[in-house]
């Protein structure tokens, strides 16, 4: 079986030893053995503060909901918000609470995932404040090899992508947190405790590990490899699939004609997939209530299947056949629209730049950017 960072605590003891921690987690944040992380710390260690990302330490909270400080019933550690609504950065009072920050998050390799931000914001608050911290490290579910995707450019920072990574980038959580410590120069006095077994090749069906959901909306392994191309329809009114039990593989909306979407799609020969037609009405978030068709992307063969390429040709048949699509608008009143959040970039509003044209370009870009992130590598 293969090991994550948690699963080797015992050996990287010294690093722990007579300081106050301050974990940072989520419900993966688990052993091999399923023993939370937070219990390892608190019974081995002296456990001072949990700071809770999006969805919270427990996972109790709903995406986008803002999280409250509270004591953790079980262990009466304080639980301090970095997802808050006015900041998502650690105090100094947070800060003057512990003498070291622990990160354990699984994370799903794609740029926009709101835990590798929460991780790089508190690496570097930790770099100006003195503190260490450490990164649990974990595999990369999709593989440490393949990169897909543009690259987000400088103007398009948020919370869904605040770090110029390609989209589907190919680094594990501890490789991430070196390469930005490294780019960025923060000079955080920071470790990375090493998964075991794991190679660049492996995905997650090959380590032996049960999936368990870094969040709702990605219940099953398929749903996060398709997460790096359907997760678009998040800037649109179509709905991806959220109050389904297939949120990020049902794409529709009640505009569409799933048969012939389907038979469009299926006619592109795009390799690893087959889009079936589906009907279905959404329990929450877009279109509640409303009859939606559509399609679902089965992935047929998960080593030849390119997510993002799928997502976004998906997308560009929708936008080029519907009038009635729609990329959504801001969120708030001088605030970019949330497509170009998603993407990093205004491309996908600019109808001068066709489907072909603009999959070569994000060709280019994460060409690029696989060989630069080669030399933050700690697996073979």
């Amino acid at each position: 079986m293969i090991l994550n960072g948690i699963d080797r605590i015992e050996q990287y003891a010294h690093l722990f030893k007579g300081k106050r921690l301050g974990l940072i987690t989520a419900p993966t944040g688990l052993t091999k053995d399923f023993v939370s992380t937070i219990q390892v710390l608190h019974e081995q260690f002296e456990l001072a503060a949990l700071f809770s990302p999006e969805h919270g330490v427990r996972g109790d909270q709903a995406a986008g909901a803002f999280v409250d400080t509270y004591l953790d019933p079980i262990t009466g550690v304080p639980v301090y918000s970095l997802y808050r609504k006015d900041s998502k950065r650690l105090t100094s009072e947070m800060l003057d609470s512990v003498d070291m920050i622990v990160y354990d998050i699984q994370d799903v390799g794609t740029r926009y995932y709101t835990f590798i931000y929460t991780m790089l914001y508190a690496i570097e608050d930790c770099a100006k404040a003195g503190k260490p911290f450490v990164v649990l490290d974990r595999i990369n579910p999709l593989d440490g090899i393949t990169v897909e995707g543009n690259v987000l450019k400088e103007g398009f920072q948020s919370f869904v992508g605040n770090y110029p990574l390609a989209v589907r980038y190919g680094l594990t959580a501890g490789e991430l947190a070196l390469m930005a410590n490294d780019q960025m120069k923060w000079g955080c006095d920071l470790h990375v405790v090493p998964c075991e077994g794991w190679s660049r090749s492996m995905r997650f069906p090959e380590t032996g590990r049960e999936w368990i959901m870094p969040s709702l909306g990605l219940p099953r392994y398929e749903t996060a490899l398709m997460y790096p191309g359907t997760c678009v329809f998040e800037g649109t009114n179509m709905s991806e699939g959220r109050g389904t039990t297939v949120p990020f593989e049902a794409i529709g909306a009640p505009y569409i004609d799933g048969q012939r979407l389907a038979d469009e799609m299926n006619a592109k020969k795009l390799p690893g997939v087959w889009f079936r037609p589906i009907h279905f009405k959404p329990t929450t978030s877009k279109h509640l209530g409303e009859n939606c068709s559509g399609v679902q992307i089965h992935v047929l063969d998960k080593q030849a299947v390119r997510p993002f390429e799928t997502g976004v040709t998906l997308m560009y048949t929708i936008k080029n056949n519907y009038e009635a699509f729609e990329f959504l608008p801001p969120l708030r009143e001088g605030s970019r629209p949330f497509i170009d959040l998603l993407c990093g970039d205004n491309v996908y509003r600019n109808e001068e730049v066709g489907l072909a044209e603009l999959l070569e370009k994000f060709q280019a870009e994460s060409t690029t950017f696989a060989t630069m992130k080669a030399a933050y590598h700690l697996y073979k």
